[in-house]
């Protein structure tokens, strides 16, 4: 990273101040990533459970498969499904909100005795299907918030803060050169003067 500035002391603060900002930012952003990481790992695992408990229940069914050819589609119907944004971390996430289940009457004597232990059932998977999506939704969101602050503290601690050490380092050795210089410049004229004086005395 090429940092612009001048020899002087108006451009050595503002590189200390741009510093200072980068050190004060960097534990927050750490802190931040961190965290990030640990949810991004939680949201992983949420889905792994809610797919395993899919798994299981959808296996469950396959034993009465024959009876899901009897059961009547037209009764279960899932309208609508709003979602809700959450915070995870300082992230907006998406979570499952309200579900608007359509059901309709049936007769319980012309239609097969389970079939409300069937719309129960579908609910149940139902739900488990828009979970899963909506939570896989919110890991990659958080992953791509947490790939980006990882990005930015390697920026800050790799790139930049370095640069403006390095800067401020050059400009006061700069500084303190001239400093030197003047000092040398002063006594090699005060000596002369000094000898100027004694020679005419």
């Amino acid at each position: 990273m090429e940092i612009k500035y001048h020899f002087n002391k108006v451009s050595m603060q503002a590189l200390q101040r741009h510093l200072k900002i980068r050190y004060s930012a960097l534990p927050i952003l750490k802190s931040k990533e961190a965290a990030l990481r640990l949810q991004e790992k939680k949201q992983k695992e949420l889905y792994a459970d809610l797919e395993r408990q899919y798994e299981q229940k959808t296996e469950q069914l396959r034993a009465d498969i024959r009876l899901w050819s009897e059961f009547p589609t037209e009764v279960y119907s899932m309208k609508n499904m709003s979602v809700v944004a959450s915070k995870v971390a300082g992230i907006a996430v998406p979570d499952v909100g309200d579900i608007d289940w359509h059901i309709r009457d049936f007769s319980r004597f012309h239609k097969p005795l389970w079939t409300h232990t069937g719309v129960t059932i579908l609910r149940d998977l139902t739900f488990l299907l828009a979970r899963m999506e909506v939570v896989a939704k919110s890991a990659e969101i958080i992953g791509q918030a947490r790939r980006k602050t990882t990005q930015k503290v390697n920026l800050y601690e790799k790139v930049q803060i370095p640069a403006y050490e390095e800067a401020i380092r050059k400009i006061k050795r700069y500084l303190e050169d001239i400093a030197n210089l003047d000092t040398a410049v002063q006594k090699i004229t005060k000596q002369r003067n000094e000898a100027a004086e004694g020679e005419a005395s």
